[in-house]
């Protein structure tokens, strides 16, 4: 029945998403999830929304959520976007902030949803090489753009941009929105969210999936000059005026305020990814410096998409990623718990019969 389709939808490619298996006992380490459960009192809020409140409308606004990740990035209310999961968030930006008539830049090996996004509003761009070494070389975006945008830490690679990379790319990029994309920041950087104050055009996303182990409520926000959160408000409430429910809210802001929970558990995935790089290197597999929750690796002597189909016969699964060409070679593996990861250093070495 595709006659009825648009002419728009015959012409995307969907982003497809890592897979979640309906197997049980699998050690699942390929979508990069929090190995640990949410903060208590994540879930003691969300106990208490359970009510006959859930019969009204939430806060169109999410007004208190806002106030919540104002006051813990040390900003103003007015400052701050929120929606349904970073995606939404980064749907309404490319919408609202990234549509001109000069192509946007990213970099080749990112978050492959950007171009996902440029299709689906036909925005032009143009993808700029990582280097030799996977990194981005904000050198090589100092031209004409309709705007800049890049995760950061960057997906799939893991690798950290300085955040004096990124404010010299903002002393020379002036005409545009620089959007960086910090899903994984927490793991291992410095958020650029320091520099909003400074730079009118830098416009920050973060999401709640990853450091705060709340995927499965869809939370992400941006923070940003007023000026550019009006923009992204005009385009929510032309597309959906309730896209964070009650239990989001709830959640999102017990999570956002319970600071030791969130330190503590992001100091063990970063503590078992350390433990995890050191055994890789152990078995002879090359490593790219990871600041996220996940590495990116390859074995010189061995084929990756093999590996990944060894490892799923063990019952481990992890990302392979077969396009772009340059990282065909390459596994993404999520940092588990500390069990889940020995368990994916004995599979590798049963693997490598090591």
């Amino acid at each position: 029945m595709s006659q009825y389709w648009s002419k728009l939808v015959h012409a995307l490619s969907p982003y497809v998403p890592g897979e979640q298996p309906k197997i049980n006992n699998l050690i699942k380490l390929n979508t990069n999830e929090n190995p640990y459960g949410p903060s208590p009192k994540v879930i003691a809020a969300l106990q208490k929304e359970a009510a006959d409140s859930l019969r009204l409308y939430p806060d169109p606004n999410s007004d208190a959520l806002k106030q919540a990740i104002a006051e813990y990035h040390g900003l103003n209310a007015n400052q701050v976007f929120v929606g349904n999961g970073s995606d939404e968030v980064l749907a309404h930006v490319f919408n609202a902030l990234l549509k001109h008539d000069k192509p946007i830049l990213f970099p080749d090996i990112t978050y492959s949803f950007y171009q996902v996004y440029c299709s689906l509003y036909e925005i032009e761009f143009e993808t700029v090489p990582l280097n030799d070494a996977f990194e981005i070389k904000v050198s090589d975006y100092f031209k004409p753009n309709g705007g800049v945008i890049f995760p950061n830490p960057n997906a799939p690679t893991g690798r950290l941009l300085a955040l004096s990379e990124i404010e010299r790319l903002l002393k020379q990029n002036t005409a545009s929105v620089v959007v960086v994309d910090e899903a994984y920041v927490d793991f291992g950087g410095d958020s650029a969210v320091a520099l909003v104050n400074r730079y009118p055009q830098l416009l920050v996303t973060h999401t709640l999936s990853k450091a705060r182990s709340l995927a499965g409520l869809r939370v992400g926000y941006a923070v940003g000059h007023p000026d550019l959160i009006d923009a992204l408000h005009r385009v929510k409430d032309s597309f959906n005026s309730y896209p964070l429910d009650r239990f989001a809210q709830a959640g999102a802001i017990a999570a956002m305020q319970d600071k030791v929970y969130f330190e503590e558990t992001r100091q063990r995935v970063i503590k078992t990814r350390e433990a995890v790089v050191n055994a890789l290197e152990g078995l002879g597999f090359e490593l790219l410096p990871s600041a996220a929750n996940f590495i990116f690796t390859r074995h010189p002597q061995h084929d990756a998409e093999t590996l990944a189909t060894a490892l799923r016969e063990q019952k481990v699964i992890i990302r392979h990623f077969k396009k772009p060409a340059r990282i065909a070679q390459f596994l993404r593996i999520t940092i588990g718990t500390d069990d889940e990861c020995k368990a994916l250093v004995d599979a590798l070495k049963n693997t490598l019969k090591m």
